[in-house]
């Protein structure tokens, strides 16, 4: 069995890469060539911890893949990562396992590149300014899946912890990142400038007040996993004009703030414009207005993980 460390991947397996083998993914669901169980919760009792157990198959490549991934909070003060996991990857022709890769960077990574897919398609073409909410664990990559697809020239950071957002931002520099940064210490004034907004946190209330957004503005959000959680403010769900899930049965268990807001009557999972899957297939229009406002919201699902486990099992060890 073939063991690959996050080290060994990062190095070789980039947001590109990530992109392309989500896109190639979505006409193998729509063929029926994916099998995909709906992941496994467990919270920890009385803490914020959770552990997730996320199968998948590819008849089409005949590998299947399982994710075993923790979320740890309060790790960052024990020098550890807030998220953890493994990827066993199993050969379905005779069950051999025939790798086991760490996961901590491609989690990050394919989560980066849903929102990369789904900013191509719901932003505005001209979009140049980002505002990060949240500088935690999930946060650089997503900025990196923004930076593929739009020509971003000022980059906007704010966290609760002031000094994390500028540790993130000398990050991003020494990553090499061409664009103009700034952390700014108030998250109205990065709503106003901004044209893309990226919410990666864990919050229970929403991090930004929807009378702050622009016009045309476009809103990704990775951080609510749970059903108490909130981000994004329940009326810029309100106000939205298009809003795409990369998993809808599984926003209806745990993107909190849309659990919500159904419950409010001011919005309906039956009525979202549609999923990821749909988009990128073109089997729906992505941005049609300037003025419109457009929402990605992701919880995360099994085949997106397969999609880069085999994506990298294929690029460094076939």
């Amino acid at each position: 069995m073939h063991i690959l460390s996050d080290s060994e991947i990062e190095k070789q397996y980039l947001i590109a890469d990530a992109i392309r083998d989500t896109q190639d993914l979505f006409p193998k669901l729509e063929q029926g060539q994916i099998l995909v169980e709906h992941r496994t919760v467990m919270e920890l009792p009385d803490t914020h911890n959770a552990m997730l157990y996320m199968p998948c198959l590819d008849l089409k490549e005949k590998l299947g893949t399982n994710k075993i991934i923790s979320i740890f909070p309060d790790n960052p003060k024990l020098n550890l990562p807030t998220t953890q996991g493994k990827i066993l990857i199993t050969e379905l022709e005779t069950g051999q396992h025939k790798a086991l890769i760490d996961a901590s960077y491609l989690t990050r990574l394919r989560t980066g590149a849903l929102s990369g897919i789904a900013t191509h398609y719901l932003s505005r073409k001209d979009s140049r300014v980002l505002g990060v909410i949240g500088t935690g664990g999930m946060a650089f990559e997503q900025v990196l899946g923004i930076l593929e697809v739009r020509n971003i020239e000022h980059i906007y950071l704010y966290n609760r912890t002031n000094e994390k957002a500028e540790i993130f931002k000398e990050k991003l520099i020494k990553f090499g990142i061409n664009a103009e940064i700034n952390v700014v210490k108030d998250v109205q004034e990065l709503v106003k400038q901004s044209d893309i907004i990226n919410c990666a946190t864990r919050s229970n209330e929403s991090v930004f007040d929807a009378i702050d957004l622009k016009q045309g503005a476009h809103i990704n959000g990775v951080g609510s996993y749970q059903p108490s959680m909130r981000e994004i403010d329940i009326k810029a769900i309100e106000q939205s004009s298009k809003i795409v899930f990369d998993d809808i049965d599984g926003a209806k268990t745990e993107a909190g703030e849309f659990i919500q807001a159904e419950k409010d009557g001011l919005f309906s999972f039956d009525h979202a414009y549609s999923d990821l899957q749909q988009l990128a297939l073109g089997n729906i229009d992505g941005r049609t207005d300037e003025h419109e406002i457009t929402i990605f919201k992701s919880v995360g699902a099994a085949h997106f993980d397969l999609a880069v486990g085999v994506g990298v099992f294929k690029k460094l060890l076939s």
